[in-house]
């Protein structure tokens, strides 16, 4: 049996016992040729032998062995000699089955075949690869080959170009990279051309309870917040909303201290809000990333060492669906943990947000038929490894659990300055009803959930004292730069890349100096301007 990494192998072996040998290619075994010097020699003086792809010829590649794995193809030819039959049990994706067909034409086998697939390294789902195989699937392998040509035919030209016309600096170009950094250059152009705006308003606290509130209109007419200007720093519409300066809410302020506030309105409105669906690769690594503060290549790197010891299932995946023994096992453990009032009447599924899904996989979860709960696993990984499955298994755990009920309070309280200027203030607040699926993420929040507070009992008519009145200066920001986990982000929406691939882009894109970070914010080179623009 041939898998891609040691570790795997490793942990194959160990479930499978004497009668099988497992060994490990150590990913791809050959590539395109990166030189034409690496061609037959009848073949190194055509146009296309730098491409190593003959496209005068049905696109033709020219895949050489990478002197690294020549040892690796002789151990594993050698094995073959004993062999009754040869299992290849590569990644079941485009490239697993592209390694796959690699070592079928290198080695030559003259066994019987199979090709082998698993989700999960688990005792069951290894005795069900073993037993249920199938034939190599060349229309994933024309795939993976058909992308790596016009990786090659793309890249190569054009970096060319760059060469030519920027200088050695400008490293490359790529089919997916170009459009990262043109994203993160774009970004950055609207920033410059950004002019930030003043406002002010005046922010509150009354009694009882010594809660907040702030200024959200003045006779009548909204008080002018960060969304009411646009990027040049002007007013949308002058006409709806008043825009205070420093002077008139310092006075503002001043003159509503001897007030009397009475509270106007109150008004409850209850709502639900939901879980969100089990991770992709692409939603794991912007959750790692604003959680953790993790790179994409330090969250694949963890994700793969849970995957290979059995941990968490097939960690490249865009799918948001869970099988039927997964929903079964997230089911039995929330009502084992939370009670039968937390689990949702049927399994609940999930829309797929990605414009190019394959959903060749289920979405990355626990392994098993049985989940295990972080604190089980405690002793058996290390820290970042333990961080990375609590995330997981929180994720995967709490998109079966109910809805989580809430209830909203908004009061508007109202004052007259000594201008005669009627001032109306807005306090809002939420309260858990019932905590549904915030149970299991506990110290995970959702997003908006963070500034969750609960409001003092008020009633219509009550007469409130301000404790304190300041007048607060703010300035309009310009658009956010991208983070990893936001470029990520936007690559999936737009259907640019794949799983596979946004981990590698983040580091190339930043190894090749055409963005470096600012804390955790990606700011491009001058380079990157030039690249863009020449291209």
């Amino acid at each position: 049996m041939i898998v891609e990494s040691p570790a795997k192998a490793k942990k194959i072996a160990g479930y499978l016992g004497e009668d099988y040998i497992v060994m490990a290619s150590v990913g791809h075994i050959r590539d395109l040729a990166s030189k034409a010097s690496d061609l037959p020699e009848g073949e190194r003086k055509h146009s296309w032998s730098k491409l190593a792809v003959n496209v005068d010829d049905g696109y033709r590649p020219y895949y050489i062995v990478h002197p690294s794995k020549a040892q690796t193809i002789r151990d594993l030819k050698a094995a073959l000699k004993d062999a009754k039959e040869l299992l290849l049990a590569t990644d079941e994706d485009r490239e697993g089955e592209a390694i796959s067909w690699h070592l079928l034409e290198v080695l030559k086998p003259k066994v019987p075949v199979h090709r082998m697939v698993f989700n999960e390294i688990t005792p069951e789902a290894i005795r069900e690869a073993v037993a249920n195989p199938r034939e190599l699937d060349m229309q994933l392998v024309d795939a993976q080959e058909t992308r790596r040509i016009v990786d090659r035919l793309y890249g190569y030209p054009v970096s060319e170009v760059l060469w030519k016309k920027i200088g050695r600096d400008a490293k490359s170009a790529g089919r997916v990279q170009s459009v990262a950094v043109r994203l993160v250059v774009d970004r950055e152009r609207e920033r410059i051309a950004f002019s930030s705006a003043g406002y002010w308003d005046i922010d509150a606290v009354f009694s009882p309870e010594d809660f907040k509130a702030r200024l959200t209109s003045l006779d009548g007419t909204r008080v002018a917040i960060g969304k009411d200007f646009d990027q040049n720093g002007a007013l949308k519409s002058q006409d709806k909303v008043t825009l205070l300066d420093e002077a008139r809410a310092s006075a503002l302020a001043a003159g509503l201290k001897s007030a009397s506030f009475t509270v106007r309105s109150v008004e409850q409105k209850p709502s639900q809000r939901k879980p969100s669906a089990p991770f992709t690769t692409s939603t794991m690594q912007q959750e790692a990333s604003n959680r953790l503060r993790w790179g994409g290549q330090r969250t694949m790197r963890i994700a793969q060492s849970l995957y290979e010891n059995g941990y968490i299932t097939y960690m490249r995946t865009d799918s948001v669906s869970l099988s039927s023994q997964a929903l079964n096992a997230a089911r039995v453990q929330v009502t084992e943990l939370y009670g039968p009032e937390y689990v949702e009447a049927t399994p609940r599924t999930f829309p797929n947000k990605s414009k190019n899904a394959q959903e060749a996989h289920e979405a990355i979860r626990p392994a098993g038929d049985a989940f295990r709960t972080p604190d089980e696993l405690r002793r058996e990984l290390n820290a970042d490894e333990f961080a990375l499955y609590d995330l997981v298994w929180k994720r995967t755990v709490a998109s079966q659990m109910v809805n989580a009920r809430v209830a909203t309070t908004t009061a508007k309280i109202i004052g007259t300055a000594t201008d005669g200027s009627l001032a109306e203030f807005t306090a809002s607040g939420t309260v858990v009803v019932f905590p549904g699926f915030y149970a299991a993420l506990k110290d995970v929040p959702e997003e908006g959930s963070e500034n969750e507070h609960e409001l003092p009992a008020l009633t219509e008519g009550q007469v409130i004292d301000a404790r304190g009145l300041n007048a607060i200066g703010h300035t309009t920001s310009p658009p956010a730069r991208f983070t990893e986990a936001k470029l990520v982000q936007r690559l999936e929406e737009l259907g640019i890349g794949r799983p596979s691939t946004y981990a590698s882009i983040m580091t190339t894109i930043l190894d090749r100096g055409y963005v470096w970070k600012k804390g955790s914010a990606l700011v491009p080179s001058f380079i990157a301007f030039a690249v863009v623009r020449l291209l």
